[in-house]
Parts: C-alpha cells; sequence; structure tokens
C-alpha cells in the first residue's frame, strides 16, 4: 500500500473505527476482490465488537499490497460520504486554506458539516432514523444516553433486539423521537452526536 494511503488510515483509524459496519458489505467485498484471504475474515469476524471489527481490518489492509486502498475505497458502497470526505482528503493534503474563511483552531466540526436550517429543525422520519440506526458504530448507546434514554431504557432496547444491533438503535431513536415529538430534531441529534463524540457527518443521510 501507498505510503500516503496507510498514513490517511492511521490518521482516520479511530474515527472509522465509529462509522464503519464492516461485517455486511465491506469485508465480503474485500474477500471477493482476493485483498484479504479467509483466514483474516475469520479473524475480523472474530472480534467482539463491531468498532474491533473494523479497527482489526484496518491493521490488515497496509499489508494486502497495492490493490488493499482502492479496493477498500470501492468497499465503501454504503458508506458514501466516508469514501468521499477520505478523497477529499487525499486531493487535498496539508490544513492549507480551503476556498473563503475557513474554521479557526477553534472551530468545531459542525463549522465543516453544515447543514441547511431547513434538515437541522426537521424531525426524522422513521426511514431517517433506521438510515442512521445503520450508521452509528458502537458510541450508539452514548448517543441515545445524551438524547435522555436511561439505562433501563438501553437494556430494554438491546433486550428486545438481541440479535439485531440495528434494531436496538432505531428503537431507541424511535423512543427519543416519541418523548420529544417536535423537539426531536436533526440538530438535536447533532448535539448529541458531538456529544458522543460521532462525526456529525453521519447526518449526511438525513438530507
Amino acid at each position: 500500500m501507498d505510503p500516503v494511503h496507510r498514513a490517511l488510515l492511521r490518521t482516520h483509524r479511530l474515527e472509522l473505527s465509529g462509522q464503519l459496519l464492516v461485517s455486511d458489505t465491506i469485508v465480503p467485498f474485500l474477500y471477493q476482490e482476493n485483498i484479504l484471504t479467509e483466514a483474516q475474515v475469520e479473524d475480523v469476524e472474530s472480534q467482539p465488537t463491531n468498532r474491533q471489527k473494523c479497527l482489526k481490518l484496518l491493521d490488515i489492509l497496509p499489508s494486502r499490497g497495492p490493490r488493499a486502498f482502492d479496493s477498500f475505497l470501492r468497499s465503501l458502497e454504503e458508506f458514501s460520504w466516508v469514501r468521499d470526505k477520505l478523497l477529499l482528503e487525499l486531493q487535498t493534503p496539508g490544513p492549507g486554506p480551503g476556498p473563503g474563511p475557513g474554521p479557526g483552531p477553534g472551530a468545531s466540526s459542525t463549522d465543516v458539516w453544515r447543514f441547511p436550517d431547513s434538515v437541522l429543525q426537521k424531525v426524522p422520519s422513521d426511514r431517517d432514523l433506521s438510515r442512521l440506526a445503520s450508521r452509528l458504530g458502537s458510541e450508539w448507546e452514548a448517543v441515545l444516553m445524551d438524547l435522555g434514554l436511561s439505562a433501563e431504557d438501553l437494556f430494554r432496547c438491546r433486550s428486545d433486539h438481541q440479535l439485531s444491533t440495528h434494531g436496538a438503535v432505531l428503537a431507541g431513536l424511535v423512543q427519543w423521537r416519541r418523548c420529544e415529538g417536535k423537539k426531536a430534531t436533526v440538530q438535536r441529534l447533532m448535539q448529541s452526536l458531538q456529544a458522543a463524540d460521532v462525526h456529525p457527518s453521519v447526518l449526511e443521510v438525513l438530507m
């Protein structure tokens, strides 16, 4: 793998591990493309959490030859915002100024990822929440607790959906929306994502 590509994956290691669900499409695609061996697939899938699966995959990829990075980008079909961000960073290396006044040293990530007010003020639909649930990684419990759910609520979500993390996350998000009503806005979601150190770009699925 090109040293630049290796460095990019290393720089975004923790961010990627919080956003990607590797088991559904990414690992099967990389196996199909002969980037991963069967033993490596088993090694990734044997990890206990999604975050650890992703971290293990990121450990393996740099040693898988010159095609590994491009194949990894192509595997991100369902995570296009992640792929686009990586490609953008490759095109504009370094912290050089972008068009117009860039964010200052103390700027938050929302200064970079701006959403129209019409999006920020809307109450997400079931479909929106389902898309968001599929994008949240291991920080989903922290996000839901910041949204106001209790530990007992989270336990109930996990118990009712023991075989589906997506189902548990979606149930929690629907409960939050039901409790908050018109206050359950995208802007409120963004605040809780930041509190849980999840990049707000995951909300692009709601636009």
